[in-house]
Formats: structure tokens, sequence, C-alpha cells
């Protein structure tokens, strides 16, 4: 865990709760595909986990949900503004179990965190196939994978956009390892049909955001672990689903 100061680049809204926020920070900083970072926000008390999108050549790329007070101070951050950053927090995702054909699936606000992983992946040469779902064309705000290489599958519950269903109902039958991240019932879902070795991204409310403060811990079946410090990817092994 690291503190530092990032510079906010671009804060700009994609639908009208979505937002995609860059900052500039320094090249050396290290942070790893399903990892988050915890944002000093003026005037409220505790920082904001936000999970990294994206982490290249000192930019840094958020994507958030505006749900609170702390978001809502978030989304009025403005271009210049120094931020505080505590960096290369939670455990991330494992690249080395991928297999020869990893399976990346995410919904809403969890398929950011995927990019990362997608273009780290990519350029270990692997093929990535990738599903994502929204709950119809109005919420669907992230077509960034195809120009990745991946091969892309968008579901919307009610079909106005891409495949109709669910991501579940639309998974490829040739992967080698699932990585995921999404709402709690799109991971238990997946959980139960996917047959495939997999890491999962969870969600939790956060104090501290490093393990201090206990106020994240989930039973698993290897026994308590801190989603901020043990997670937030826990394998599925782990998982009481």
């Amino acid at each position: 865990m690291q503190e530092n100061t990032f510079v906010l680049l671009e804060n700009t809204p994609f639908t009208d709760s979505i937002y995609r926020m860059r900052l500039q920070g320094a090249e050396d900083i290290p942070m790893l595909p399903g990892q988050f970072v915890n944002l000093k926000i003026p005037g409220v008390f505790l920082r904001r986990p936000i999970s990294v999108c994206d982490w290249e050549g000192g930019v840094l790329t958020l994507i958030y949900r505006v749900v609170g007070e702390g978001t809502r101070i978030m989304a009025d951050m403005k271009t210049g503004q120094e931020v505080d950053l505590l960096t290369g927090l939670g455990n991330g995702y494992d690249l080395s179990l991928a297999g020869e054909r990893p399976l990346l699936v995410g919904g809403g606000v969890g398929i950011p965190p995927l990019y990362f992983l997608a273009k780290s992946l990519r350029k270990q040469g692997l093929p990535v196939s990738l599903v994502v779902g929204f709950r119809n064309k109005r919420d669907v705000f992230m077509d960034a994978f195809s120009p990745l290489g991946c091969d892309v599958t968008l579901v919307t519950e009610d079909g106005s956009m891409g495949e109709k269903g669910l991501v579940i109902d639309h998974l490829p039958k040739h992967a080698t390892h699932l990585f995921a991240c999404g709402p709690e019932p799109m991971l238990r879902a997946l959980s139960a049909v996917c047959p495939l070795d997999g890491q999962y991204s969870l969600e939790a409310r956060m104090g501290c955001g490093f393990g201090a403060c206990m106020g994240c811990t989930m039973e698993t079946l290897s026994g308590p672990k801190r989603i901020c410090r043990e997670g937030p990817v826990l394998r599925k092994g782990d998982l009481p689903w």
C-alpha cells in the first residue's frame, strides 16, 4: 500500500450515473489487475474504494457509479485538482492460472476492472473471450474490449442491445479458466452453472480499505477473509455458495 498524489485529467459522464475519471501519477506506482485504490474525498471522513479500470504510462483510469454523498462529490471534481490515493490495495487476479483460453465475465460496474485484466492477458498473447451484461441498452457504458482483440458477447436482460438474457445464458463452451467481477447474485449464478475453476472479484462495504478495521470480513470455506486484503479476488474453491 502506498499513499500517492495524482492530478485529475478527466472526469466525464458516460450516463446519468456512470463516470470515467482519469488521473496522472508517477509511472512507477505498482498496480495489478483486480486491485483497487482508495480515494480521499474533500469533506468526507471515509475514503472511497474504486477498482482499477486501467493503468498505463502513469495514467490511472477509474469508472464509478454515483450512488451516495462521496461519489456525488467525486463527480464534481475538476480537471487539475490534486487527489490523494492509497494504491496497491487488495489481492488481484492471478494471470498465471488463465490457461490457453481465459473467459472473462462481468456485469454492470463490475465490467471496468476486467479491462485492465483483458489487456494484460492479450499482452501475453492469449485469446480472450468476454461476456458482459447490462440491464438494457441505456445502461451500456463501455465498449472498449473489441479493440484489444477480445471476442466480446454483449448481453442485455431485455434484448435491447446484443444478446437477450443473462450472462450465464451465453457462456462459451470452450474455455480454460474463469475471471469474474460483478454483483453477488451474478457471481453466485456463475459459480453454480460454470464448471471452470475461477477467480471471483467480490464487493463489500469497506471502512479502512487495507485490513485493519475487519469490517469487510467474509466467512469462506477456508476461514474468514477480508475482502479488502485477502480479496477482493477469491478462488472459486473458497466461496461458500
